[in-house]
């Protein structure tokens, strides 16, 4: 005869915490999302940059080109952010 007793169950993990961060946009960027700088949460440099271009569409072009800083040092999209870290969009620039 089959057990009644409890099922086992697994609790659900919880996803990555979400960080707020400084987005600060430069050049083409900055046209581009048509503000300087303003905050968006996230949980890594992607997650930040997916959520400024879905707010400014026309970032989208030249998020797939630019490079990203956070907090000073270039980083991939898939680096973990912290509450009060600054990501920086940097397009590619022209001339030396």
């Amino acid at each position: 005869m089959a057990s009644s007793g409890p099922e086992s169950r697994t609790a659900p993990t919880a996803g990555p915490a979400l960080a707020t961060v400084t987005m600060r946009y430069w050049a083409a960027a900055r046209a581009a999302a048509g503000v300087d700088s303003e905050t968006r949460t996230g949980a890594t440099v992607g997650e930040v940059v997916d959520a400024a271009v879905a707010a400014h569409p026309d970032l989208a072009r030249v998020a797939r080109v630019a490079s990203f800083l956070l907090d000073g040092r270039k980083v991939g999209r898939d680096v973990r952010v912290s509450d009060g870290g600054t990501v920086e969009v940097l397009p590619p620039f022209a001339g030396g």
